[in-house]
């Protein structure tokens, strides 16, 4: 067990002080699994004014008792904060999630019985701990951990328990309730059965907590090795429909041809099997066939989902916007949920589509839309992550990376255009350049600066209609090319 030199140095000048002290939580938690901390965290018998005399550049972070103490180096640059807080017990949430009184407690006992799981009410004493705990004492590595409420044996036995009745615990703070299934993701644990009734019991309280708080639990799940039993939890609590009730819809909704399984669950299982750690690809996985339940029909005795896709896109944009993600965020998933329909078979897509493929998507997202299909296809219960389609698709992509797929990749720009064709900046500058673009894609060879020239005097010989129609014919000969496969064929994974 290592232990922060810093947490000790601040234990031992506490103790000198008179003040009895503990390192607690999470971090005794991390440190026992072999995880490191990505914090520590210090209680004290020592009130706050007390623990400001003793570390004069400490700062009294809010009114729950909790003093920062910044560490800094030798040329006082910061390296980190250490959180120290007096004992404390707590009475009333009625908000679900802040007490609306805290007390500031004598005895290490009444502070520990506050927090969420046992787990979590570990504490490390680094000097000899008072005879009346004697019972509670484990001993680590020369160690003493109080644990009032069994959760060594919890750590060992890899079980996610509440402190006490669980309903209480989270009636006082709903978000535990997600903080127990990320927990059980983080840390390949299992949730206790009682707890995990009281978070079926207690679901509808979620609603209670702020829209950016289960936001950031729910990109902990998507992060962790079990991101798809996470989602899972969440639905089979009753919390996915307070928090991502889109998803919900999928439960019962029914798939033919090659899906074996329900919307829901094929979700669930493309996120198990998606290869991305990154919990964006994660998500733009997990959400991408989530507008099937709303495109649903049947034909022929088969269920159809045509445009889905730019359904699910929408959902996933209403979803994100809602849970406050970032603008960055929802641009990079909803792309990939848009564009997740891709169809490719060697000796049917051209270059040219190829590089229509890479101007709609982005190059810096196309291993994350491959990543996006090999879940897709492993959670619809075929064999193989990437055949021959998927391997010649890179191939391709890698081949065609490098031709103008944008106009800023033109051998012509907008003062180009403005300095031959003798015209004012104007709307029609951009109008020129897309239609060259769009001939450019289809034969990179002709972008030289002699034929783009040629081209834009014959495109500014149109009147303003003229031009406006034809950059409109040009964007709808792009999309018809795009859909016409997916349209048209059978969809091929």
């Amino acid at each position: 067990m290592e232990i922060n030199k810093n947490v000790i140095d601040i234990i031992d000048k506490l103790n000198k002080n008179g003040f009895e002290s503990y390192i607690v939580g999470g971090c005794v938690r991390d440190t026992l699994i072999n995880r490191e901390p990505k914090d520590w965290d210090i209680t004290t018998i020592a009130r706050p004014d007390e623990i400001l005399k003793i570390f004069p550049e400490s700062r009294y972070e809010n009114t729950f008792g909790t003093i920062i103490i910044p560490i800094k180096d030798k040329d006082d640059k910061l390296i980190e904060q250490i959180e120290v807080t007096t004992y404390r017990s707590e009475q009333g949430y009625s908000d679900r999630r802040h007490p609306d009184e805290i007390r500031f407690e004598n005895e290490i006992d009444r502070d520990l019985e506050r927090r969420d799981f046992t787990i979590n009410a570990l504490a490390i004493n680094l000097y000899e701990i008072s005879d009346k705990y004697s019972s509670h004492i484990q001993t680590f590595d020369n160690y003493n951990i109080l644990d009032f409420f069994g959760g060594i044996k919890d750590i060992k036995n890899k079980i996610i328990r509440s402190v006490g009745e669980p309903t209480d615990r989270f009636k006082e703070d709903a978000l535990r309730m997600m903080r127990a299934i990320r927990f059980a993701c983080e840390l390949e644990f299992n949730i206790e059965e009682k707890t995990l009734r009281g978070i079926t019991k207690l679901a509808g309280n979620i609603k209670f907590i702020s829209n950016e708080r289960k936001r950031d639990e729910l990109i902990k799940i998507l992060s962790s090795n079990k991101a798809a039993e996470g989602i899972e939890l969440l639905q089979t609590t009753k919390l996915l429909q307070y928090i991502i009730p889109e998803l919900e819809e999928g439960v019962k909704t029914p798939q033919t041809r090659h899906h074996v399984h329900p919307v829901f669950k094929h979700l669930t299982l493309s996120l198990k099997n998606c290869p991305n750690p990154n919990w964006q690809v994660r998500l733009a996985t997990l959400m991408h066939d989530v507008g099937k339940p709303k495109t649903l029909k049947m034909v022929n005795g088969e269920t159809t989902f045509y445009n889905h896709e730019y359904a699910g896109a929408k959902i996933t944009y209403k979803v994100m916007t809602r849970l406050k993600f970032s603008n960055k965020d929802i641009e990079r998933v909803t792309n990939l949920v848009k564009n997740h329909m891709f169809y490719y078979d060697v000796g049917e897509v051209t270059e040219s589509s190829v590089r229509r493929l890479i101007k709609k998507v982005g190059e810096e997202n196309l291993k994350d839309l491959i990543d996006v299909r090999i879940g897709d296809r492993l959670g619809s219960g075929v064999a193989k992550a990437k055949p021959y389609r998927l391997r010649h698709l890179e191939y391709m992509m890698d081949k065609v990376r490098h031709d103008p797929i944008s106009v800023k990749m033109l051998k012509i720009n907008g003062n180009d255009l403005i300095q031959l064709l003798q015209i004012q900046p104007s709307p029609k500058i951009g109008t020129i350049l897309d239609c060259l673009l769009a001939e450019i894609i289809e034969d990179p060879k002709l972008n030289t600066k002699e034929y783009l020239e040629e081209k834009a005097h014959e495109l500014n010989k149109l009147n303003d209609n003229d031009l406006r129609a034809k950059a409109k014919e040009v964007i709808e000969e792009e999309r018809e090319k795009e859909d016409q496969s997916i349209k048209n064929k059978h969809y091929v994974k």
